[in-house]
């Protein structure tokens, strides 16, 4: 990935107050196409407020986003979705009864009319997900398996298949392999790596070193509520990017 790739999203001077607490001030990021960008900060950071602005769910204070070079205010996460942006929350907000297919088409189910009537086309669903797994290279005992059959990792790859479902061009994902075995964590990571090769803009958010230098090519630190630092990984090593996160250059 080079900066001369297509710039996918820019946030400038993006700045949220809750009442008279500043959670970000005059913040600063951008994402180019088939890029992953590492955001690391300690609790607190701003972060998720961050990425909520990112995402449609909250309104900045002030500041400006710009999605592929034109400015874009979200009224709402709906708002980011149509423009391509989708988020991967820590808690992957998957229906655990209900099968692969349907968690990824939850909500935007291909349906077929009988008279006036409208139904979900369970056919339609299932080709649509075995076509899109395939893709991502996902492997899974079948689209009819019941999510909550699958382990974290599978859950976890589900969760970015539904977010790349709807030819997304930027995914947001919040501490992907938090809670992962290390085994499935290697998957994730891949996965990750198949969505940048695909012209995807990627953004993690990790407390993780080993997945930040493993799969990004920027990594940013935001400190109390404010870019911090930046660098290419390749120009920065884990002890620098630790004492970012701390505060320290």
């Amino acid at each position: 990935m080079t900066s001369t790739n297509k710039l996918l999203l820019e946030a400038k001077g993006i700045t949220k107050y809750f009442g008279t607490i500043t959670a970000l001030e005059n913040v600063n990021l951008k994402v180019h196409e088939g890029e992953c960008l590492g955001v690391v900060g300690d609790n607190g950071a701003g972060k998720s407020t961050l990425m909520k602005v990112l995402s449609g769910l909250y309104k900045p204070s002030k500041g400006a986003l710009f999605f592929e070079g034109k400015e874009k205010v979200l009224e709402s996460p709906k708002d980011s979705q149509i423009l391509g942006l989708e988020m991967v929350y820590q808690d992957l907000a998957l229906a655990g009864n209900l099968p692969i297919g349907e968690n990824i088409f939850l909500g935007r189910e291909p349906t077929k009319n009988i008279g006036f009537l409208k139904f979900l086309d369970f056919k339609k669903i299932q080709e649509m997900t075995n076509a899109h797994l395939d893709k991502l290279k996902i492997n899974v005992k079948s689209a009819d398996q019941k999510v909550e059959e699958l382990s974290g990792g599978q859950r976890q790859a589900v969760a970015i298949a539904r977010s790349t479902a709807f030819n997304a061009k930027v995914v947001i994902m919040d501490e992907p392999t938090a809670a992962l075995a290390i085994k499935e964590v290697g998957k994730v990571l891949d996965l990750i790596n198949k969505l940048k090769s695909t012209g995807v803009g990627v953004i993690v958010i990790s407390h993780r070193m080993d997945d930040i230098f493993s799969v990004c090519d920027r990594v940013m630190a935001l400190f109390q509520g404010t870019n911090f630092a930046e660098a290419q990984l390749d120009k920065t090593s884990r002890d620098e990017v630790i004492g970012w996160i701390m505060g320290k250059k």
